[in-house]
């Protein structure tokens, strides 16, 4: 026969004598079995091979139907055969020992699928498995029927966790270097928004799918109604009541109007640490006290300072707040576009980070209903949630963990090569990629993709022309 490569196999006549023992209810005795093709396979190849056999059993009452699970111990290390007389087939059953794609594990897949739209008809999943919450509250229970006080660590006790202060104050800075980048860029780069859902599209001109799920839709056959962007339609702002105590009262539906709502990426990091005399917060010294769900000791209600009320367009809470971005920041110099661009993209992927390792310790809840989050151990009870059934809540939100996306929504948009070419299609819909709107912005702007964007944006798909893409499978 004629050698191969050293990754084939060879095939020769090979004739191997096995002694079995027990082979089945106790049979004693020795089987010659004789290979008329034997298939040998280097031992770093995982292969299955086929191949016939002849069996002569001595002394074997059994019937031959129960020749089944031979080990052979010297032709097939490893390997186990199952078939009836003649026909034998061997497969080696061991784990991959570190091959050159063993140590390829961060490498992330050519393309994926597009984020899944939740339907507005259902409630959002939870976070955390509901079989890990009831064990938990179970435990609790069991703990408070003891009369055993919750073992609580910062910042579930109501004091700082000094490892994390820092970061908070990164997440703030960041955070204000995200506005003014955005604010700055699209003075250059156009964003069309539709005025009758919550689509955008960053380009020259909007795109042509037919997807809009506005109130009427149905006249303009789902197109959408192109209008300029604002800095609110890039970066979605997300508001939470700020709160002087959030171990403290509980916002009601009536007293709403008196706590003032901030950013939850903002009032994150003021809970977290940051100091901003606009915004006082409790700083406790003794840790709280719980036994179940009920708390045993506070350390006394503290007044509430008064409000604050915008007044001062010079303060440094303003740099906080989208509103009035664009008037407050003037177009850059075409020279430092790219700069701001790759600043602003690299501030959002702070924002990120940060807001990851702040909601590991510090409690956020989020309505598994609608958009509305709160920070702090527990949501409050204003009755403004209008969506799937809200009626049988009396108008209550859902509370349940927050996720990162619902405090910082990535607000997905389709992802243009050439932003001055022709408009995206509905027939190519599958063709497309997408990426989160500030990437795409820093993006046009001339910032570089982080690679873990890449395989979302499906760089690597070539659109077809609309009368080529009927011919593809």
């Amino acid at each position: 026969m004629k050698k191969q490569n050293d990754h084939a196999a060879t095939a020769r006549p090979r004739q191997v004598d096995a002694t079995v023992d027990n082979l089945h209810s106790g049979c004693a005795g020795s089987t010659i079995i004789k290979y008329e093709w034997f298939i040998k396979s280097a031992a770093s190849l995982h292969c299955a091979f086929l191949g016939t056999v002849e069996c002569k059993m001595h002394q074997l009452p059994v019937s031959i139907s129960y020749f089944q699970g031979l080990k052979f111990g010297h032709a097939c290390e490893d390997a186990y055969t199952i078939g009836r007389p003649g026909i034998f087939f061997c497969t080696d059953r061991r784990q991959a020992r570190g091959g050159y794609n063993s140590k390829r594990h961060d490498v992330l897949p050519q393309n994926i699928d597009l984020p899944p739209i939740l339907p507005k008809k259902k409630k959002k999943p939870y976070p955390i498995p509901i079989k890990k919450i009831q064990q938990a509250a179970r435990a609790d229970k069991k703990l408070a029927e003891k009369g055993i006080e919750k073992p609580l660590e910062p910042p579930k006790n109501g004091l700082l966790v000094p490892d994390l202060i820092p970061v908070a104050y990164e997440v703030l800075d960041a955070w204000k270097i995200l506005i003014r980048g955005l604010a700055q860029l699209l003075h250059i780069i156009p964003v069309h928004a539709c005025s009758e859902c919550s689509e955008i599209h960053i380009a020259e001109s909007g795109h042509d799918i037919q997807d809009c799920s506005g109130p009427t839709s149905g006249s303009r056959r789902s197109f959408h109604s192109w209008v300029k962007g604002s800095i609110n339609d890039v970066l979605i702002p997300i508001e939470s009541y700020h709160m002087y105590d959030p171990f403290g009262r509980r916002i009601k539906h009536d007293t709403r109007f008196n706590y003032e709502r901030v950013p939850a990426i903002v009032e994150l990091c003021i809970q977290a640490g940051v100091e901003l005399p606009e915004y006082p917060s409790r700083r406790r010294t003794k840790p709280i006290r719980m036994m179940g769900k009920k708390v045993i000791d506070m350390g006394g209600i503290v007044e509430e300072p008064a409000p604050h009320t915008f007044g001062n367009s010079g303060s440094s809470i303003v740099d906080l707040d989208t509103h009035r971005a664009l008037e407050r920041f003037p177009p850059p110099l075409e020279s430092e576009v790219p700069r701001i661009a790759q600043e602003t993209i690299n501030a959002y992927e702070k924002v990120k980070w940060g807001l990851r390792k702040l909601m590991k310790n510090y409690t956020v809840k989020a309505c598994g209903y609608c958009s509305e989050v709160h920070v702090g151990p527990r949501g409050h009870n204003a009755k403004l949630c209008g969506e799937f059934k809200h009626q049988w809540r009396d108008g209550k939100h859902g509370w349940q963990d927050a996720t990162v996306d619902e405090v910082f929504p990535p607000n997905y948009v389709w992802h243009v090569e050439d932003p001055k070419g022709p408009p995206l299609k509905s027939a190519l819909k599958r063709f497309y990629g997408k990426a989160p709107a500030v990437v795409e912005l820093c993006m046009h702007a001339g910032a570089r993709i982080p690679y873990k964007y890449k395989p979302l944006m499906r760089l690597d798909i070539v659109v077809p022309e609309s009368e080529e893409a009927r011919l593809i499978a």
